[in-house]
């Protein structure tokens, strides 16, 4: 299989979309085969690079769902939109048997919130042969918001762990260029942490790979705005900029459009004088 980090387009835009019926921002409204495959087309049209697929909600708190449930609520969306569409398919799961199934369906890329470290994880994903994006997260869904605590500073921290998982993966057989790294914004972190990250970003260059960040309506956004779901796109907006900015290249969001122009602005000043028009 091709690995196509090497010409994806910088920034890149991850469109999320979650067919769960409990995802802290989108639970519920796309966990219908048809519902998805739409959603999904129309975050393409707005520019999605990737279409991030997730069947186990990984906010704080989220129950584990099984593996029988979570390919049930993924494999037809990822062979629906396989036929409908060439777009860069990610399957956002920490299961082995997810994984494969996933991308025997049709996905090119597994985004696993656990780096994976869960049973068989990190054989299956060697196996597989296609890119994966490895998530710093302190604890797990349902426990990591209770007192996250970093002694050591929370940027140091993290990409020690990064480092240490990276190096795990190359040893396991996954080759450097199919490696992403994602920092975890809201995964066993504080409000403070979450922007103590943000501003350090620029020290995950020297892992020597893609940055992936994902921001986008956060409770760091909501605890920081005082606002609710619905009113934090300007908040997400501007992280986003602000991770360009520190050198990060692809973006989870939920606005692909909002993002896909906030981001074409920094990379015109980037290029000083020289913005690209389209991708």
């Amino acid at each position: 299989m091709n690995n196509f980090l090497k010409e994806l387009h910088r920034p890149a835009i991850m469109g999320i979309l979650n067919v769960t019926p409990d995802s802290f921002s989108d639970g519920g409204q796309y966990n219908r085969p048809e519902l998805a495959l739409q959603q999904a087309l129309r975050m393409i049209d707005e520019g999605a690079d990737i279409i991030d697929i997730g069947g186990e909600s990984t906010r704080p708190g989220a129950d584990a769902v099984s593996v029988d449930e979570e390919l049930e609520r993924v494999i037809p969306v990822i062979e629906s939109l396989r036929k409908d569409s060439d777009v860069v398919i990610s399957i956002d799961t920490s299961k082995a048997v997810v994984m494969r199934e996933a991308v025997h369906a049709g996905a090119g890329m597994i985004n696993d919130v656990a780096a994976l470290a869960g049973e068989g994880a990190i054989e299956m994903a060697a196996a597989t042969g296609v890119p994966v994006c490895l998530m710093h997260m302190q604890g797990e869904p349902r426990t990591m918001q209770q007192s996250p605590e970093y002694p050591r500073g929370v940027v140091q921290e993290v990409m020690e762990y990064l480092l240490q998982r990276v190096e795990v993966a190359e040893r396991a057989g996954i080759s450097r260029d199919n490696l992403v790294i994602d920092p975890g914004f809201g995964f066993g972190k504080t409000l403070q942490h979450n922007f103590q990250l943000l501003e350090g970003l620029a020290e995950l260059q020297s892992i020597g790979l893609p940055v992936l960040v994902g921001m986008s309506r956060k409770s760091m956004i909501g605890k920081l705005l005082g606002v609710g779901l619905e009113d934090r796109l300007a908040g997400s907006l501007a992280a986003a900029v602000l991770a360009m900015e520190r050198g990060a290249s692809i973006f989870r969001v939920h606005d692909v459009a909002e993002t896909r122009q906030a981001l074409m602005v920094v990379s015109a000043c980037q290029d000083q004088g020289n913005p690209v028009t389209n991708h």
